[in-house]
């Protein structure tokens, strides 16, 4: 299959909005590698065997977006910016349930840079980066955002700079800054544990 345009997808995306059923029958197998890419990149942080796989993640988010009922999507980038911050749920929600489920809770603390560099290493915690980006959403949201699109959505600076309508230097200076910030929320919290 050819890589679709981002133009195209954008014209299925507002057609699907607009009640087109057609268009969401056309779009689904064109977004369908993108997601999958994203979900695998979520699920190469959890610990090998994990119960939870990329395909069932994609499968998952996609039928929680089309349940969405007059969503009008921007564009490419909005679309893939809110199956970043579905998938992003999806994760925590499992992560939550199953630190419940088995370790009555008890979640490992890990800096960002931790999570980014070790995909193959088990017990990566999503719960602990989630937990950190909520404390960062009350100080600065868009710098949240952007760790949320980067990070969980694997959205590079010139596409999370389109899904904010901001510039890619603004991406790139909330991306360091946010990254100075969790790891030392997560390292103080390390600390205290």
């Amino acid at each position: 299959m050819d890589t679709p345009k981002p133009c195209e997808i954008t014209q299925l995306l507002v057609a699907w909005g607009q009640g087109d059923r057609e268009a969401l029958e056309t779009l689904a197998p064109l977004v369908q590698q993108e997601l999958h890419r994203m979900a695998a990149r979520y699920i190469a942080g959890e610990r090998p065997g994990h119960v939870l796989q990329a395909t069932a993640l994609v499968n998952e988010a996609f039928l929680r977006l089309i349940d969405w009922k007059n969503v009008k999507w921007n564009d490419r980038a909005h679309f893939f910016g809110m199956a970043a911050q579905m998938m992003r749920r999806i994760l925590v929600d499992f992560a939550r349930a199953r630190y419940r489920e088995k370790r009555g809770g008890a979640a490992i603390q890990v800096s960002l840079s931790a999570a980014m560099n070790a995909p193959d290493e088990s017990g990566v915690e999503i719960v602990a980066l989630d937990d950190a980006l909520k404390d960062l959403e009350h100080l600065d949201p868009r710098q949240s955002r952007v760790v949320e699109l980067r990070f969980f959505g694997g959205l590079g600076l010139e596409e999370t700079a389109e899904v904010l309508n901001v510039s890619v230097g603004t991406v790139r200076r909330d991306w360091s800054l946010a990254q100075a910030w969790l790891y030392r929320e997560l390292s103080r919290k390390e600390k205290q544990s």
